[in-house]
């Protein structure tokens, strides 16, 4: 029986950067993935092809809509859902390529097969080539997350789906009703939106991405109706049927009047939830908590110190990037090191266009600490960048705590946010202040330029072009 000092199971962004880390440390590493290809749920069926059918989409309703601004004249462009699928497809298997290759490079084996506690130590793994054993010195658990399902809305895969369907149609919906108004919901609604399909949310809150700001969910509801989208929040679903190639949902608005929306395909999208089965938790004197996760201390330990678990499968935001980094503290807590994790200093992005990112605490969390701050905000239309662009939409704000001036929390929608935000993560994790950022020279023009000018706003509101 092969004995390894690691064995990840799971080969998602967490289980498969926990593996490199673990093998960079000199740890005789083995990987275990359910599936044919490697990468989880992330790169196969989740923020790989969705952004890539997003990109797709974006190109396709600006060539529609935005070209004769910029003096382009075109013929009306068409879709060929074939070829963005098909685009979508060689996305995904470059990048699970690109991770297979990672693990040969790093000397990891990689075992294909259902994976689960025989003992603490030993896991059996059951494949095409029938079952194998290993030993294990330590075990960390990143088997990912799956869609939630209603009760009264089981998926059938064909028209009443969950994401992984939504990213593999054949034709595009004529209308399509969206269940869930959080950031899958949003970023597939917005991806048939743009090719022309009608898009009904149906959302139980008063407000969507209701982790963000209620003003960047209200900006980013004005923005997606500019799309075609309807939104109708603060309505219950009671009831989701199909009749052929028609889905009913049935619903009650705040008003208690009952609701039936009508479409050719209806996407659940209320969130996720853990994935442990078939791990055979109870071999190693392990189980799940009532919400499917399982526990873990701060260091990432389960009640076996040796066995850790990270990802959608503990506590915590579902995001590939947290489960990253989880990964590499779990690998390097084993090889001896001490390193450290600031959930609170986690980007927290929503892809639609424009797109919305956040860091830190929101206006409703530091309310509720009773933290005195100040805010800071501009408008990316005041922005030349943004006007160059056509991308005037949005805002980004800064709060800073209101003694000390350090900031505890980023929120924007704008073009470009995935990637500006992260100058607010380093900000922070370097304990800045707004006054730092409002001090430090921004390339002009950019789109980075609105951080400054909000942290401006926030230090003495001396923003120059607002």
């Amino acid at each position: 029986m092969n004995k390894y000092n690691v064995v990840v199971i799971g080969s998602g962004p967490g289980g498969y950067v926990a593996a490199i880390r673990s093998a960079q440390l000199g740890l005789k590493t083995a990987i275990i993935e359910k599936y044919s290809t490697l990468g989880g749920t992330c790169l196969n069926v989740g923020c790989i092809p969705s952004k890539a059918l997003l990109d797709s989409s974006e190109h396709y309703h600006n060539a529609l809509k935005k070209f004769d601004k910029h003096g382009i004249n075109i013929e009306t462009p068409k879709v060929d859902f074939t070829q963005m699928v098909g685009r979508k497809r060689e996305v995904v298997d470059q990048t699970c390529e690109g991770v297979k290759f990672l693990m040969g490079k790093n000397n990891i084996d990689v075992f294909h097969g259902m994976g689960s506690f025989e003992t603490d130590h030993i896991i059996a793994i059951n494949g095409e080539e029938g079952e194998q054993k290993i030993e294990a010195e330590n075990v960390i658990i990143a088997t990912g997350s799956k869609p939630t399902e209603l009760p009264f809305a089981k998926f059938d895969k064909e028209r009443i789906i969950s994401s992984t369907e939504a990213l593999e149609l054949k034709e595009i919906p004529k209308k399509l009703i969206v269940i869930g108004g959080g950031v899958i919901g949003l970023e597939l609604g917005s991806v048939y939106a743009r090719l022309g399909t009608e898009v009904n949310v149906v959302e139980y809150l008063d407000r969507v991405i209701p982790s963000f700001d209620a003003a960047i969910g209200k900006e980013l509801v004005k923005s997606m109706k500019k799309l075609g989208v309807k939104f109708n929040l603060s309505h219950k679903v009671n009831n989701v049927s199909r009749n052929g190639d028609t889905v009913s949902v049935t619903a009650t608005d705040k008003k208690d009047k009952e609701v039936v929306f009508e479409g050719d395909y209806c996407l659940v999208s209320v969130g996720r939830k853990a994935y442990t089965h078939g791990l055979g938790l109870e071999n190693a004197g392990l189980k799940a908590n009532d919400r499917g996760q399982i526990d873990v201390n701060d260091k990432l330990q389960t009640a076996k110190a040796h066995i850790y678990a990270i990802g959608d499968v503990v506590r915590g935001a579902m995001l590939a990037h947290k489960a990253e980094d989880e990964g590499t503290v779990v690998a390097e807590l084993i090889a001896g090191q001490k390193p450290h994790i600031d959930y609170n200093l986690i980007p927290n992005v929503v892809y639609t266009w424009p797109e919305v990112a956040s860091v830190g605490k929101t206006e409703d969390q530091l309310k509720e600490a009773k933290i005195e701050y100040k805010t800071g905000q501009f408008f990316m239309r005041a922005l030349g960048r943004a006007r160059a662009s056509t991308d005037t939409e949005g805002f980004v704000k800064v709060m800073a705590d209101k003694n000390t001036d350090e900031i505890v929390g980023v929120q924007m929608i704008a073009a470009r946010a995935a990637d500006m935000i992260a100058e607010a993560v380093v900000a922070m994790e370097f304990r800045a202040s707004a006054e730092d950022i409002s001090r430090i020279s921004h390339a002009h023009p950019t789109f980075t330029e609105a951080i400054r000018e909000a942290a401006m706003a926030a230090t003495d509101d001396r923003s120059i072009h607002s």
